[in-house]
């Protein structure tokens, strides 16, 4: 979708000490093979602190992603962030250089995610676990997104993965992650982009299941707008 008229540029920095036997991040790698999209892991090798700060200035929407580790990020990751935000680049009063950007949170867990809440196993949700990225994000003058959960890779089904590739594709790429609006528009284009690619014979099939969808949202929005003018009549 669109940010301030052009598409998002979206960085995804990824902080996992054993990226290349992760089925989790292979998946998500993969999910992530889109034009405005980088695919950017972090190592314990020497940083080029330079060119890490560039490619955070490019981007609109920032995000962290990890396994949970002891209700953190990897150290990979810490060392990470205290080695690039550095005060002058990134403290709104020096260079301000993340001001307005986008900071989002993309955590795979181990355990199942309906442990994480008041009075279950972990006792604590998810958001409050990452409350340090959130008190990160307004020191800095981000915009915290909510935090895009894995939950427990590996004992997906297909159905499973299926949705979450769409759901990630749209945590990366979609501008308004808080409107219904925003989804349907989301979908609509990448349905659009499906129809491109198929044979002619089927184009004419799916731009008929696009119309109705189009018909469809358009319904939806008729019906709020009309819900809306009713209680502004009840309200005087």
């Amino acid at each position: 979708m669109l940010f301030g008229g052009d598409p998002i540029k979206t960085l995804v920095i990824i902080g996992h000490p054993e990226l290349p036997d992760s089925s989790t991040q292979q998946f998500l790698k993969r999910a992530a093979e889109l034009p405005s999209v980088t695919w950017h892991p972090v190592t314990a090798e020497p940083l080029n602190i330079t060119a890490e700060q560039r490619l955070l200035r490019q981007a609109d929407r920032i995000i962290l992603q990890f396994p949970l580790y002891w209700y953190s990020a990897p150290a990979v990751l810490k060392n990470w962030l205290d080695q690039v935000l550095t005060r002058q680049f990134a403290y709104p009063e020096a260079a301000g250089a993340l001001v307005g950007k986008e900071l989002g949170i993309a955590v795979s867990l181990g355990s199942p995610a309906r442990n994480f809440k008041a009075g279950a196993p972990e006792h604590f949700s998810v958001s409050q676990i990452m409350t340090p990225f959130q008190a990160l994000a307004h020191k800095l003058k981000m915009v915290f997104l909510p935090t895009f959960v894995i939950d427990q890779f590996g004992y997906q089904t297909d159905a499973e993965k299926a949705k979450l590739l769409i759901n990630y594709q749209r945590y990366l790429t979609q501008g308004d992650l808080d409107h219904f609006e925003a989804q349907a528009d989301w979908l609509t284009t990448q349905f659009q982009s499906l129809i491109a690619q198929k044979p002619s014979e089927q184009k004419q099939q799916l731009t008929l299941i696009l119309e109705q969808l189009k018909n469809n949202q358009a319904d939806l929005n008729d019906l709020k707008t009309n819900l809306k003018m009713i209680q502004n009549m009840e309200d005087s």
